[in-house]
């Protein structure tokens, strides 16, 4: 066995701006800038940016290993702490081994398929809901209005529909939602006024104001929203979530629930637009299940799980993973000391032509037998990461953008200028700034 070599000392030109490194490389094309460090260091490459060197980790051999964390030597939460700690502190993302191992069985209650069956019926009715302010035959920005929408499904679901409040106070936790994910591209990491972490500082006490106001009715009832299932599940050990418990894990599962949705849904509604034979296979699929599909229907949608997965594929709501050493490490024959911060490159094995055919075009048929390019490796396709970090809500997070493109689909067409590209929003998790506008006409 060959003994483990450093990690490649990154050259001037790769180093980029004097402190702000490759920052602004980032943010204007994070896969091109991956590519450049893969073909010039391999799977484990330096980066040097906001004054600190770091490791990229790239391909599905290298991010698996950080995924599986065998040794125990990749961590969350001082990873993400850099980046959106103060905001999301608690959440599953944000804790490590026995505390998260502990965390994550308490809400393993909150997914059983009993439960998940219960969330289904409740998405058909928040979704009409939501649909009728939709204006047919008027162009919109399709991305923020799905935003809303995924929002308004999230109180639902999440709260019991938290039917006291108004359009206006849930359009404030919408925008405190926002300020704490795009946090993560904030320069100056502290709590000043007039910078991104200042907004999310205060975004933070907002959404902690709401979530506290309702905490009192969840405890005191059970009803079968995920805020009053977290107030109540319990282990077989009697092991139970505390009131901050409580608070921290909602506000984690109400971004990931509707933020990583909303990408994911308007990802599609732009592909189906460019792409109208798949737009009319996933509507026939839609007309035959009926109005209200359950569970076991809307996982019968055949032709919308490929094109759902292929959206994650091209478009993964979370681009990158992050990770902090505890201790030394090698991956990939290359040793990683402790304190090391490492970005799992998730999007760029996604376009690896290594293990996809023609991997920037739209392809749904890459998924379907006998072809199963997501098996060309174990790590090839990993859109809700991997290892014991792997999403809880991903099997939910599928029912929920299938039944909105499933109620979309029997009410709407849509086209979308083929050679349309959205211009993407890197600071965080990625958007169309340019709100992805878009005509739905209602179906004849």
């Amino acid at each position: 066995m060959r003994e483990p070599h450093q990690i490649a000392t990154l050259r001037r030109a790769d180093r980029g701006l004097p402190w702000v490194g490759g920052f602004f490389d980032y943010q204007r094309d994070p896969v091109r800038l991956y590519r450049r460090h893969y073909d010039n260091y391999g799977p484990v490459a330096p980066s040097y940016m906001l004054g600190r060197t770091s490791v990229m980790l790239l391909g599905p051999d290298a991010c698996g290993e950080a995924l599986q964390n065998r040794d125990k030597a990749f961590a969350n939460e001082p990873a993400w702490s850099q980046l959106v700690g103060p905001f999301f502190h608690g959440g599953l993302m944000l804790i490590d081994f026995d505390v998260h191992h502990g965390h994550r069985r308490i809400m393993q209650e909150a997914f059983t398929p009993a439960r998940l069956d219960g969330y289904t019926r409740r998405l058909h009715p928040a979704i009409e809901q939501g649909l009728r302010g939709w204006e047919s035959g008027k162009r919109f920005p399709a991305h923020w209005r799905l935003k809303q929408l995924t929002l308004d499904i999230a109180a639902d679901l999440f709260m019991g529909g938290a039917r006291d409040t108004g359009p206006a106070e849930m359009a404030r936790v919408n925008r405190a939602f926002l300020a704490c994910v795009q946090a993560a591209a904030g320069i100056v990491r502290a709590d000043v006024p007039f910078t991104r972490w200042g907004r999310a500082y205060r975004a933070r006490r907002v959404l902690e104001g709401f979530l506290r106001g309702y905490l009192p009715a969840k405890r005191a009832t059970r009803t079968d929203d995920i805020f009053s299932v977290l107030c109540h599940i319990e282990t077989e050990d009697g092991d139970r979530f505390s009131d901050d418990d409580v608070i921290n894990h909602m506000i984690f599962l109400m971004m990931a629930a509707h933020d990583t949705s909303t990408i994911t849904t308007s990802t599609i509604l732009q592909y189906l637009g460019q792409y109208p034979q798949w737009q009319e296979r996933c509507r026939a699929e839609a007309l035959a299940l009926g109005p209200a599909p359950d569970r076991a229907g809307l996982e019968s949608l055949t032709a919308i799980d490929l094109v759902m997965r292929e959206a994650l594929r091209l478009r993964a709501p979370v681009p990158v993973l992050v990770r902090y050493t505890v201790k030394d490490t090698t991956v990939q024959g290359v040793r990683i000391p402790a304190g090391t911060m490492c970005a799992v490159g998730i999007q760029f094995t996604h376009l690896m032509e290594e293990y996809w055919t023609n991997p920037m075009v739209f392809d749904p048929e890459r998924f379907a037998e006998p072809r199963r390019e997501d098996r060309s490796h174990r790590f090839a396709w990993e859109p809700f990461g991997g290892g014991v970090h792997k999403c809880i809500g991903l099997y939910f997070a599928g029912l929920e953008v299938k039944a909105i493109m499933h109620h979309l689909l029997r009410r709407y067409h849509w086209s979308v200028d083929p050679a349309y590209l959205p211009p993407l929003d890197h600071h965080s998790l990625p958007f169309p700034k340019d709100g992805q506008p878009i005509v739905l006409l209602e179906n004849a």
